[in-house]
């Protein structure tokens, strides 16, 4: 995985071996609990603000999406934009390399929906 540091197309990642990186470092992009369902929610609802985004992401706490909406920030892949209306808001939208993780989240879904079936009761979940 190599690429000129300059390469505004590219996000810079650091990986300590070629066969391995492209995947490892995808993973901790988006492989934390919350982050692809932030992505798919934005993928499939467009930008939003945070009180309608943590209302789309069922489950989670306002603690931990703050802290996913940093995380995703400051890997290039939602931009935060202050709306200055009244009352001011914040409203977050993917970045090019956010939107462009939507066949991964696809084939998430798809994977999903083929070999996962809803259990019973909580105790039974894989989480």
């Amino acid at each position: 995985m190599t690429s000129e540091p300059d390469d505004p197309e590219k996000l810079p990642v650091w990986c300590a071996g070629e066969e391995w990186c492209p995947v490892t470092t995808t993973a901790m992009l988006v492989g934390k609990k919350w982050h692809p369902v932030v992505i798919d929610r934005l993928l499939v609802d467009g930008p939003c603000g945070f009180s309608e985004l943590e209302a789309r992401v069922d489950g989670v706490s306002s603690k931990v999406l703050s802290e996913v909406l940093d995380d995703l920030e400051s890997k290039q892949l939602i931009d935060r934009e202050i709306v200055n209306e009244k009352p001011v808001r914040t409203q977050y939208s993917l970045t090019e390399h956010g939107a462009s993780l939507e066949s991964v989240i696809d084939a998430m879904h798809e994977w999903g929906e083929e070999h996962l079936v809803e259990a019973a009761e909580p105790s039974a979940s894989l989480a």
